[in-house]
């Protein structure tokens, strides 16, 4: 029994034992750690400690070749487990290079640095292994592997020169993950990966393009998100000259002054590109917060050139430069008039399209016509609007005074309505209603409008979607948006049908 024992005592002694107790150890430290990432890093680190302390009490120094002359076994042994230790200590640093070097803060996504370093610390760790385990002349080995190096490198050519242009492309730093570039002026995309073979760009159709780091180092690249995100563009309007080019660029000035969805700074700008006998080119010019947002920018501005341009009493001249628009209506005794701009304002405007052609006359007979200079103001915040009203021609804006800072909820363009939470609920404006320029607006007397809602109680759904994306809008602006936009047009349809016993 004696003898066993001291058997075991002995056996438990040897490093390759000690070796099997530590990596037990750390098979239980992964069970009690689990997926933290931090507990595995921790659990690395002591192992690799644990295991230097007992190659040093063996007078095993992972550091230095072999010159002992000891027995076979103990040879393989301890070159076992400098093996180990090496490569233990390069997955080691790898794993740390991973975690804590961060390349332009994104650690995810732009890993071609952190490859080369991790790649580094391999070859270093082989290198190591050669030397101190094998005993073998490591300055030799290289001197004598430079033919073999040639012929890889010649087979290896393309793929070395993808290498060496993303290692300058990361070092240039041109672009960076996250940011929508051009290259060559044909593909256009945004980045969202970069490594040591190739970059990865994801196209505005959901495509993914994957470009050869030596084909984007030779192309010209155009950074769209530098020196911010936001982003140019340009419309390009042909109108008929029918009036002074003043008045026609006063109301592409107008388009852009209107819009909701462009940068007021810096300011966009209208200019005459071109004319002739037959149109006239105008260039409108602006930002937006991001690239993604230039599409839905074009979309709202030529919906606003319209509408400024029949607000004037302009025309879009057609795509030969000649314009040919006729407007007639046919009159009762079957003779030709010309619709007055009231008129024309009413069949333009979604919300009364379910009317008769006599109700839309009815209802522009009782309309009041209200004329506003520059800066004046329509309504003051906290008050009722007891009417509908219509802008027919100009730009307004619903400003709101918040800690002595004028922000704007939304800006008005010749055809939209407000007043409409005044009329149908009673509540109150959320900000003052100013005119940014001279403007003329449609009033409709609250009872007026109250007995077509009673002929048309559709026109209630309507009302409660444009007050709920109103309010959803200004909710947005104050971060307090709480309800989906299906409940609350819900909510504000059934109140309104309540109120005026639809």
């Amino acid at each position: 029994m004696i003898e066993g024992t001291g058997y075991i005592t002995a056996l438990l002694s040897e490093p390759i034992p000690q070796f099997a107790i530590l990596v037990l150890l750390r098979m239980l430290a992964s069970v009690l750690t689990g997926e933290s990432g931090s507990g595995k890093l921790a659990a690395n680190l002591l192992f690799f400690a644990a295991l230097t302390a007992l190659l040093l009490y063996h007078r095993i120094p992972p550091y230095l070749p072999d010159v002992s002359p000891d027995s076979v076994s103990d040879r393989i042994a301890s070159g076992i487990l400098k093996a180990i230790w090496w490569v233990g200590g390069a997955m080691m640093l790898a794993s740390l290079v991973r975690t804590f070097l961060i390349f332009e803060r994104k650690p995810k996504e732009g890993r071609l640095l952190q490859d080369l370093v991790v790649g580094l610390i391999y070859v270093g760790a082989a290198l190591s292994v050669v030397a101190y385990v094998f005993s073998l002349p490591v300055g030799t080995i290289i001197a004598t592997s430079g033919a073999f190096a040639i012929i890889l490198g010649l087979a290896l050519q393309s793929t070395l020169n993808d290498v060496f242009s993303g290692i300058a492309l990361n070092l240039g730093r041109p672009l960076s993950v996250g940011d929508w570039i051009v290259i060559d002026d044909t593909t256009q995309g945004r980045v969202v990966e970069t490594n040591w073979r190739s970059t990865e760009l994801l196209s505005g159709t959901n495509d993914l393009v994957v470009v050869p780091n030596s084909v984007l180092a030779k192309s010209r690249i155009t950074n769209i998100s530098g020196p911010d995100k936001s982003h140019g563009a340009t419309l390009v309007v042909r109108l008929h000259p029918s009036k002074p080019p003043a008045i026609i660029l006063e109301a592409m000035e107008r388009v852009l002054l209107s819009s909701n969805l462009t940068m007021k700074t810096p300011a966009p700008s209208a200019n005459i590109i071109a004319m002739d006998r037959s149109s006239l080119e105008i260039e409108l010019s602006f930002r937006v917060s991001d690239l993604g947002r230039v599409s839905a920018a074009r979309n709202e501005l030529y919906d606003l050139v319209f509408r400024h341009v029949e607000a004037a009493g302009l025309q879009l001249a057609d795509a030969s430069g000649s314009v040919n628009v006729v407007q007639m209506s046919e009159s009762t005794d079957g003779s030709a008039k010309r619709q007055t701009s009231s008129r024309r304002l009413m069949d333009a405007i979604q919300l009364f399209s379910a009317l008769t052609a006599e109700e839309k006359d009815d209802l522009v007979g009782t309309m009041n016509r209200l004329t506003y200079k520059k800066n004046d103001v329509v309504a003051h915040r906290g008050t009722a609007l007891t009417s509908l009203m219509i802008l027919r021609s100009g730009v307004m804006a619903i400003e709101e005074l918040d800690e002595g800072r004028v922000s704007e909820l939304e800006r008005l363009a010749p055809g939209d309505i407000f007043g409409e939470r005044g009329v149908l609920m009673g509540a109150l404006e959320p900000g003052d209603i100013r005119a940014l320029t001279p403007s003329v607006v449609y009033e409709i007397p609250k009872q007026r409008f109250a007995d077509i809602m009673r002929e048309r109680p559709a026109m209630a759904d309507e009302l409660a979607a444009l007050l709920s994306a109103r309010t959803k809008a200004e909710e947005q602006l104050h971060d307090a948006n709480r309800f989906s936009t299906t409940q609350q047009t819900n909510s504000l349809s059934a109140k309104i049908r309540n109120l005026f016993h639809l």
